[in-house]
């Protein structure tokens, strides 16, 4: 693995959000008069920008889906945010990695202001050079522009530059901007999804993306 910058993923790559975003989720569907009392039902909006997520699943239009987004922010920015956990070994690659020299970031479709508070309350924001995520209007929540803008910023080369993820939206804003992209198989994303954006790397557990990363 001889990539002098590595892009990460935030939900179902470093952490696992799932109770504090199908909560979330849960309770902007209330506000808007819909039950949905199965959390496991919600679990595919992990990963995707929200209010793209809110239109496809439950048919909002646009106006509709920013009220479900706002709803959602209200608890979510309260608790939510807090309603999770890093993943075991996630902390060990990070140290890893930074031992290595190599330059790391994160770049998320949440809104930056979000990620950076999870990342500060859960101790790994200083494995971080900039944790890159989307503004609270919506812009860069793609992953195509959010990876193009960060690489702008950042000056940083495709050809030396890895990103990694659990979902579709990270492999697909890879291949765009002309990075590698490595597929992780314990988050969110099944394995048809993944394996369907043909990833340099498909890697099933976090030991053994450590373990890429040790072999060089």
């Amino acid at each position: 693995m001889h990539y002098q910058t590595v892009l990460f993923d935030l939900d179902g790559t470093l952490t696992d959000p799932r109770e504090g975003i199908t909560r979330s989720i849960q309770f902007a569907l209330s506000k808007l008069g819909i039950d949905e009392p199965d959390l496991t039902k919600l679990e595919h909006f992990i990963g995707p920008p929200l209010l793209q997520a809110f239109m496809q699943f439950y048919d909002f239009d646009e106006p509709k889906a920013w009220e479900a987004v706002n709803f959602y922010r209200e608890r979510f920015k309260v608790t939510g945010l807090y309603e999770n956990r890093v993943f075991d070994g996630v902390m060990p690659l990070l140290e890893t990695l930074d031992g290595q020299g190599r330059q790391l970031y994160i770049a998320t479709s949440k809104p930056w202001v979000f990620a950076r508070e999870i990342a500060r309350h859960f101790g790994f924001d200083r494995h971080f050079k900039v944790i890159y995520g989307s503004e609270l209007d919506g812009t860069r929540t793609d992953k195509v522009e959010l990876i193009a803008h960060l690489m702008a910023e950042e000056d940083l080369d495709p050809a030396t530059t890895l990103m990694i993820g659990d979902r579709k939206h990270d492999l697909i804003g890879a291949r765009r901007n002309g990075l590698d992209a490595a597929a992780v198989g314990y988050g969110f994303g099944s394995h048809e999804e993944l394996s369907a954006e043909q990833p340099a790397y498909h890697f099933e557990s976090l030991a053994e993306l450590h373990q890429a990363f040790l072999q060089g």
